[in-house]
């Protein structure tokens, strides 16, 4: 019997993985999707004042990529790669290490960055391959100093872009700890942004840090308890507020990516308002699931059979999804983190 995850298979060309991003940031391609009748239509992501409405209110992920992937050796030789996770309450560091050899406590292992080295030590090990690394530094100092920005490994290139660290953020990102970028924001300009101000078209901001759970396939188990892996988010009063106004006003709120919508519909009341707070979301997003506040959505092209897949095709529907997919590959979009965009609404 085929699971959700099967249903949701495509077949991608790898020329159509992006590598680069668009330049300028808002000359890249949108497929828009009427998740009621599955009609398509073709334009750039710089359309989107003509193709929201007055009175509608994008609400986006103000989260920062935090220069995260650290890359070395062992001491004892073989190359090492860590993506660092955040810090524990004991000065430790979270992580996924990648070395030559087997991974173990008590492993040393050093990182290097433009002639900077710092040695550490794999303190534990802990759930689904992560590692505790304790760093030798001085005081006030950190292991992102000597980080590089994580581009996700579908990503191939021959040599480091020197504009990745600015090009995988969004323009309004303040708020360090993702270990991924929202990357339908990365879309927008600021120019847009005043653009869709000017259309009479709202804008808010939320933070949910993506974790390493984003790159992983769905658990079987994900299933059966209807939770994904725990991100940490926080919804503003003011965010709360400007959604309460734009449902009086009868305008829509429309999420910019899968990460904004995860945090809008975790923190929902019935009536389509929110509740302003902060905590984690385990939210799992997938087929029969109502959404209570979203009423269009702002998103990239993902990987086959993932939780962003799956989210997508709950909001508009299995069958119109994978049509627009079929059409975006036969009309050269761009797919994945660095590509192009859809609007459903």
């Amino acid at each position: 019997m085929a699971s959700l995850t099967d249903e949701l298979d495509y077949e991608l060309p790898s020329e159509r993985i992006a590598q680069t991003a668009a330049e300028p940031r808002d000359a890249a391609r949108l497929l828009g999707l009427d998740r009621t009748s599955g009609a398509l239509r073709h334009g750039l992501v710089r359309d989107l004042p003509e193709w929201l409405r007055a009175g509608d209110l994008l609400v986006g992920n103000a989260t920062r990529v935090s220069p995260a992937r650290l890359r070395g050796r062992k001491a004892s030789g073989g190359a090492a790669e860590a993506l660092l996770l955040g810090a524990d309450e004991n000065g430790c560091y979270r992580a996924l290490v990648r070395c030559s050899g087997r991974l173990r406590e008590g492993l040393e292992l050093v990182f290097e960055r433009d002639g900077r080295t710092c040695a550490s030590r794999v303190a534990a090990l802990g759930p689904r391959g992560e590692a505790l690394l304790r760093f030798d530094l001085p005081g006030g100092e950190n292991p992102y100093m000597l980080g590089e920005t994580p581009l996700p490994p579908y990503i191939r290139r021959p040599a480091a872009d020197a504009r990745d660290p600015e090009r995988y953020q969004t323009v309004y990102a303040r708020a360090p700890g993702s270990v991924a970028a929202p990357t339908a924001g990365l879309h927008l300009t600021r120019g847009l942004l005043e653009r869709l101000s000017r259309a009479g078209i709202g804008w808010a901001e939320l933070v949910l840090h993506v974790g390493p759970g984003t790159f992983r396939p769905v658990a079987p188990e994900a299933f059966e308890t209807g939770e994904l892996h725990a991100e940490p988010f926080v919804l503003p009063d003011a965010t709360a507020r400007a959604i309460d106004a734009t449902r009086s006003a009868g305008g829509r709120v429309i999420a910019v990516g899968t990460t904004s919508c995860r945090v809008l519909e975790s923190c929902a009341r019935e009536d389509g308002r929110v509740d302003a707070g902060a905590g984690e979301t385990r939210l799992f997003l997938r087929a029969g699931s109502r959404f209570r506040v979203v009423d269009g959505l702002l998103t990239n092209f993902h990987l086959p059979r993932s939780s962003l897949l799956l989210l997508v095709a709950a909001f508009a529907g299995r069958n119109h999804v994978l049509r627009a997919y079929r059409e975006a590959i036969q009309a050269g979009y761009r797919f994945y983190s660095y590509g192009d965009a859809m609007l459903i609404q």
